[in-house]
């Protein structure tokens, strides 16, 4: 039988079942905090991020894994595993994508990498659902044919905490930030093929989250997906009132809430609250 370890990093939230599991493998990316490098997970929680932020002289930055670290790991896997499926952040926000393409050049054993077009729980549902396959007897192309259909029926809407991180790290443009800052517009941020778009904009919070979750109803009614993923920066409070507004109405749909983490903490903010479901994933 071949034997597969699978990859992933540091933006994916990994539960107990991908921890626990002897073949998962996780690499972090790096968070830049005034000359300072911390490994993603390890050296910096997201509680420690946002009380950092606070004091900081500069902004702070993220960075990708490098080349070398991917091939390290990679090289190191080659020992006990016959091939890699290596699951990443979209390519659109980061080049965790690239560096770990051009390291599968570097070594001997087979490494496919898959760009989830998205980040953190909704990334790690994806990598569940193709170790799923595989161990069921599915074959590796198939495995990643189902992957990629699933990830295209994703719908993901976020309330930024911060439209200034998000700005000051390169993922909104300045009219965009401007237009939000200056008019009091709260603008829904939706992931579309793995990049950032302003959906819509809506003068309050309060109509922001009653507008996402309309498109929650909407999408739900129709596709009767299995499970939906709430998203925040630090604040589980918030994300909890959702669950359990959801789970009130829709009481057989499960409910998961995850945090980003902190290299997503960075760009959104501590006050970040969003949801994501694939609509294939049944």
């Amino acid at each position: 039988m071949v034997k597969t370890a699978w990859v992933t990093d540091s933006t994916a939230y990994l539960d107990n079942e991908l921890i626990n599991h002897p073949d998962v493998y996780s690499i972090p990316l790096s968070i830049v905090l005034d000359g300072e490098v911390y490994a993603d997970g390890i050296d910096l929680t997201p509680t420690q991020l946002f009380e950092r932020l606070k004091h900081l002289k500069n902004p702070p930055t993220t960075s990708q894994p490098s080349i070398g670290a991917f091939q390290a790991l990679y090289e190191q896997l080659e020992k006990d595993y016959d091939q890699i499926v290596s699951v990443h952040l979209s390519g659109k926000l980061s080049g965790t994508v690239s560096s770990s393409e051009q390291a599968a050049n570097l070594v001997n054993i087979p490494v496919t990498t898959f760009d989830s077009k998205i980040l953190t729980y909704p990334m790690s549902a994806l990598l569940k659902k193709g170790m799923n396959l595989l161990e069921t007897g599915s074959g590796l192309e198939e495995v990643i044919e189902e992957m990629e259909r699933i990830r295209d029926t994703n719908e993901t809407y976020v309330l930024v905490g911060s439209l200034e991180q998000l700005h000051r790290g390169g993922r909104m443009t300045g009219v965009q930030f401007f237009l939000g800052s200056l008019l009091n517009v709260k603008p829904i941020i939706s992931i579309e093929d793995g990049a950032l778009n302003v959906k819509e904009k809506v003068r309050s919070e309060k109509k922001a989250k009653e507008k996402i979750l309309d498109y929650f109803r909407v999408a739900y009614e129709k596709q009767q997906f299995k499970e939906v993923y709430i998203l925040y920066g630090l604040h589980e409070e918030h994300a909890v009132e959702w669950k359990a507004e959801i789970g009130k109405q829709f009481p057989e749909l499960n409910v998961i809430c995850c945090p980003l983490g902190a290299v997503i903490g960075v760009h959104a903010g501590e006050n970040t609250l969003g949801i994501s479901w694939h609509n294939a994933m049944k």
